[in-house]
């Protein structure tokens, strides 16, 4: 658990690094931005995920972009001057950044379940 944390808060500090519009500070704030998102997305993204099916439904599941950029507005809030995202844009485009990022690390890290 304490190595999926790690691979987290490696890709928030790598996305945030890209982006302009995203911003965390200090840099041992990725680890609160990786356990809010974490939890956001375990607690949160499922119920307003269920809620939103009919509308995910008819975009073909082009509104869950929607939604995980919600949900890094809504950790942006929480995590308040730690977290900072510019604009609905920059949350969608760290969202989107933020996927490719970690599913690349954990790509290239030796699995667990071995």
């Amino acid at each position: 658990m304490f190595f999926r944390l790690l691979i987290s808060a490696v890709a928030v500090w790598i996305t945030s690094s890209v982006l302009d519009g995203v911003a965390v500070q200090p840099w041992w704030a990725t680890a609160l931005v990786a356990i809010v998102l974490g939890f956001i997305n375990a607690v949160i993204r499922p119920i307003v995920n269920f809620f939103s099916f009919p509308l995910n439904f008819m975009t073909l599941g082009l509104f869950t972009f929607v939604i995980n950029a919600a949900m890094v507005m809504l950790a942006a809030w929480v995590l308040g001057d730690h977290f900072r995202v510019d604009s609905f844009g920059w949350a969608l485009a760290f969202s989107i950044v933020l996927t490719i990022v970690a599913w690349l690390l954990n790509l290239i890290t030796p699995s667990s379940d071995d």
